[in-house]
């Protein structure tokens, strides 16, 4: 129907004959001339008519907004006092000869230009024509290169693409399962898989040794900004390789991508325990660009009497920490009780803190509500410890360490935000040595990452210590936010039975759940290890999206509902018992209790 595409004509092609199919941007009626602006996925063109062709000049009079056209005219340079700069066609227009409208349009819903400010729900709602916009039309291409580029640079690498089911079993990775009823087997579910972990684990198994796979993923969890109940991985797994080998080829393929969809090279990226991250920023995902530290001051509450401060620097399960934030004093007492309220939001039960106005002055040249619990050696010794300055604000956690890293770590990027104190650029970063447990809060032990990672000590240490054990895993990390996580993972069958063992998997209920990867185990599994990138969070950054719904062609809401399709659903009685279900009637509350 068309010889070329609105968004593609240049100079080169004047005095072309041109077939241009598109929508209708905008209409303007100047002086007897008509002019559209015709909108395809590559761009837009501006077309004119004027009245010689008097059937086709009216009836691009009558076209309005949205309206599909189809339009044949000849490529003309414009003149130069109408010469569009910021146009990657704005140095020609096509004369139009003829038209044809191949559909009419309703009134869109919005505007559908980059300065659109409507809601995000009535944007769901019409998806499909918030997907006309250009800002949306190039985030989604952006998404095809950057698919396009991984896979390139996988096959080239040796990979294979293979896929593996959605229709799985229940399998515990750490959040909910989306559950599928069964037909044919009466009270039986299928599981939507949470990643494709087990399937490629055995994929090394069967020798395939180099498998990646572009591959939805679900989990029915609370969502925020960078989560979705379905979202896409780039799945990669390999045989015979440790994680230094495995960060190196993923870090390689990072640095390409952005290289070749941005033209950005990225920085070096440093390496970083998950000790250190947690001390220093509060955060195993920290952003570099923010040069606020969190700074422990235990020891020194330890000889203070105010039991705010000296209860959790007593507790070895506590900490107390000191953010500075240089230039902070001029932070108003209003914004330090939206501070407070932020940092409530993490389990943090206030925020202390100390505006310095005259470091020579002492205890006198500050202003807090708290030097009057502390004596002024402590004090004195805080101030040196923390590098203060006039005009310097301290904030201050003390709780558990748990709450105080969480706490301080989120008001370290709010603050940073807040004061313009975040760098530009790019600044990735590996955080390495994670543990390999967290305590459950019930005295047993839940993996940080997954049960299949393998632990960085011997069988007999992880036994004896498995809360001092460290894994063999990996998180790759850019701006603050988590591109990625992995691990080598546990081949060795007894390994895998003393985790499940530390983890109060007793080995009936190991046989149940994963007794086909037991079983996998015994028949010579290779050393494997790999890596998960969320496919959403490298396109919503490299975008600069606020949300990964921004990058997903039809995403769902916060509350995991499609507004457009108003999924999820009812289903009839009927389909219910085919699938030998029975719903439960809501009761009817009352007034009374």
């Amino acid at each position: 129907m068309r010889s070329h595409n609105c968004g593609l004509l240049r100079s080169a092609d004047i005095d072309e004959t041109v077939t241009l199919c598109g929508w209708v941007d905008r209409r303007r009626d100047h002086g007897g001339v008509i002019f559209l602006d015709l909108r395809d996925r590559d761009g837009i063109v501006q077309v004119v008519f004027d009245p010689d062709t008097e059937e086709h000049f009216a009836t691009a009079d009558r076209v309005r907004s949205e309206y599909v056209l189809k339009v044949t005219g000849r490529v003309r340079a414009r003149s130069e006092a109408t010469v569009n700069p910021s146009m990657p066609t704005g140095e020609i227009e096509v004369l139009g000869k003829e038209i044809e409208v191949l559909n009419t349009a309703a009134t869109p819903p919005f505007q559908l230009d980059e300065h659109t400010s409507v809601g995000e729900e009535v944007r769901l709602r019409y998806r499909y024509m918030d997907l006309r916009r250009p800002e949306m039309q190039q985030r989604l291409r952006l998404r095809s290169e950057v698919t396009d580029a991984v896979r390139r640079f996988l096959h080239g690498e040796g990979f294979l693409d293979i896929e593996t089911p959605i229709l799985t079993r229940a399998t515990p990775e750490g959040a909910r399962d989306y559950l599928v009823p069964s037909r044919t087997h009466p009270g039986q579910f299928f599981a939507l898989p949470q990643s494709p972990q087990l399937f490629k684990q055995l994929l090394m198994v069967s020798g395939f040794d180099r498998y990646y796979q572009i591959a939805k993923c679900f989990r029915d969890e609370d969502l925020r900004a960078d989560r979705q109940p379905e979202f896409t991985q780039i799945d990669i797994e390999t045989s015979f390789m440790d994680e230094a080998g495995i960060m190196e080829i993923t870090e390689r393929m990072v640095r390409g991508l952005f290289k070749a969809v941005l033209d950005v090279d990225l920085p070096d990226f440093p390496h970083m325990t998950w000790a250190e991250a947690m001390e220093r920023f509060g955060s195993d995902k920290p952003d570099l660009r923010i040069p606020l530290e969190l700074v422990s001051v235990d020891d020194l509450m330890q000889q203070v009497d105010f039991k705010v401060f000296r209860g959790p620097a007593d507790d070895p399960l506590g900490r107390v920490a000191a953010l500075k934030v240089p230039g902070g004093a001029s932070i108003s007492r209003k914004e330090i009780d939206d501070y407070t309220r932020y940092v409530g939001n993490y389990g943090a039960r206030g925020l202390a803190w100390i505006k310095v106005n005259d470091l020579a002055a002492g205890v006198e040249g500050l202003q807090s509500p708290i030097l009057k619990f502390m004596p002024e050696d402590v004090v004195a010794s805080m101030m040196e410890r923390l590098g203060v300055a006039n005009g310097d604000i301290v904030f201050f956690g003390a709780d558990r360490a748990g709450i105080v890293n969480e706490a301080l770590g989120a008001l370290r990027i709010k603050v940073g935000s807040d004061q313009g104190l975040v760098g530009d650029g790019w600044a990735p970063l590996w955080v390495v040595d994670f543990p390999m447990f967290e305590d459950d809060g019930d005295g047993g032990w839940t993996p940080l990452h997954h049960p299949f990672t393998a632990p960085a000590c011997d069988l007999a240490t992880l036994r004896e210590h498995p809360g001092e054990a460290l894994s063999r895993a990996y998180d790759m990390v850019l701006n603050g936010t988590e591109l990625g996580g992995g691990s080598v993972r546990i081949h060795n069958l007894e390994t895998q039975e003393a985790v499940f063992d530390i983890l109060g998997i007793d080995p009936e209920e190991a046989r149940e759940k994963f007794g086909f990867l037991l079983d996998a185990l015994k028949y010579g599994a290779p050393p494997h290890g790999g890596l998960a990138f969320g496919l959403d969070r490298i396109v919503m950054l490299m975008s600069g999206a606020a949300s990964i719904r921004d990058v997903i062609a039809f995403p769902k809401t916060q509350t995991a509902a499609c507004v457009m399709t108003e999924a999820p659903g009812t289903v009839g009685a009927a389909q219910l018992r085919e699938l030998h279900i029975r719903l439960r009637e809501q009761e009817k509350k009352t007034g009374d209790s």
